[in-house]
């Protein structure tokens, strides 16, 4: 695509071509928010390597074109991407494409120029809608804060400014989805119940065990969970399974924080059923790294952390029952491990994001304690006859 320029704005949007283009996307975050003391940095590393197609392996489905937004000075003002998620289309052949890893500067006409630009390119690659923001699938940082910008975000979980909501509906996009966050702190936590309602599910299913993962085999376990997960999120919103190299990659990168006793895998004699997966909140100490570089200091911090007492909540970020199990409140189980764990070494536990249709794990956690925290939505808009 060429260099998209506005006269009428004096913003210019080009694509990212050279490794300086891809610098400056990467960089912008880091000092756009610096105002937003909410805002949690990610590794550059990481960035860096998601948007690599020699290194990630969403690019083995998909495709991404990022966009750079300039002011008349040459300084970067916004960011955004197109994306063709081959996996989405194979699940659904509704001929959606996304945006995602928008950033803008507080100007509509800045967002409009971008919006249009990301617009155009997943139209010209034969696409009818545009779905986001997706950074770059469901699978990784995805939605935009609705509600809650006072408060830090939990890991993975997307910050932006009050304003991008407003720019997104003025641009003709449609709340797609709304997703919540709960939080349970422990001193509010009420799992009484949920143990008795667990006690009635082992009765009425003989057969049934729980345990953490051999972390020896971890390769192996993982395995285990993402087939439960491929399976069980088949009929939810949205959902398209990942794939094998995908979620290996991700593994890999979990692999470096995980806590064995926040992953919980159900069985009925011997057979894996269900399961939920949470994480320490590592955004505690990410936190301490405003710059998003390891070196030469950022590691240091992180090691202080842990030393100061590390990372005192954790997000419960995926929880999942086979297809042939479903309806038998399978998942209370793993979820109730989980607090009980979490309620006697962590102080409180986020479980997101919950869809705004999923009233059985909304129930619950009201029942558990917990209060909805954060409020996020994806968006959607049709795209005009070429």
């Amino acid at each position: 695509m060429e260099t998209n320029v506005s006269a009428a704005t004096g913003v210019t949007v080009r694509p990212v071509r050279t490794k300086r283009d891809l610098k400056r996307f990467i960089d912008f975050p880091y000092r756009f928010y610096k105002k937003y003391p909410h805002w949690i940095p990610q590794l550059r590393r990481d960035v860096a390597n998601l948007l690599n197609p020699k290194k990630h392996p969403f690019f083995e489905h998909g495709k991404l074109q990022s966009f750079l937004a300039e002011d008349q000075r040459g300084a970067v003002v916004g960011r955004i991407a197109g994306i063709v998620n081959g996996t989405h289309l194979k699940t659904f052949d509704d001929g959606a494409g996304f945006f995602g890893f928008f950033e803008c500067e507080e100007r509509y006409e800045t967002a409009a120029a971008l919006l249009d630009t990301a617009c155009r390119w997943v139209q010209d690659q034969g696409l009818t809608s545009v779905h986001g923001p997706t950074n770059p699938s469901l699978h990784y940082t995805a939605g935009l804060l609705i509600d809650g910008f006072d408060r830090e975000p939990g890991l993975m979980m997307p910050y932006n400014p009050p304003y991008y909501e407003d720019f997104l509906l003025r641009y003709g996009f449609d709340r797609a989805m709304t997703m919540w966050a709960y939080y349970a702190h422990k001193k509010y936590m009420n799992i009484d119940r949920l143990r008795r309602g667990v006690e009635i599910v082992y009765r009425r299913n003989p057969g049934l065990k729980l345990r953490t993962p051999d972390m020896s085999r971890f390769d192996e376990e993982i395995q285990i969970v993402r087939d439960i997960y491929n399976e069980a999120w088949t009929e939810n919103w949205g959902f398209s399974p990942i794939t094998d190299a995908e979620y290996t990659y991700l593994a890999a990168d979990m692999k470096e924080i995980v806590d064995p006793n926040l992953i919980y895998i159900l069985e009925k004699d011997g057979e894996p059923v269900a399961f939920s997966f949470s994480l320490p909140n590592i955004n505690l100490g990410l936190r301490r790294i405003r710059n998003g570089r390891l070196f030469p200091t950022g590691l240091l911090k992180l090691l202080a952390l842990d030393k100061l007492g590390g990372y005192y909540d954790i997000r419960m970020i995926l929880v999942g029952v086979r297809k042939a199990y479903q309806g038998l409140a399978f998942a209370t189980i793993p979820v109730m491990a989980t607090f009980e764990y979490g309620k006697n070494v962590y102080d409180a536990i986020e479980m997101s994001w919950i869809l705004d249709s999923n009233h059985v794990l909304r129930n619950m956690m009201s029942d558990l304690g917990g209060v909805v925290d954060k409020e996020y939505a994806l968006f959607e808009k049709r795209l005009s006859a070429a």
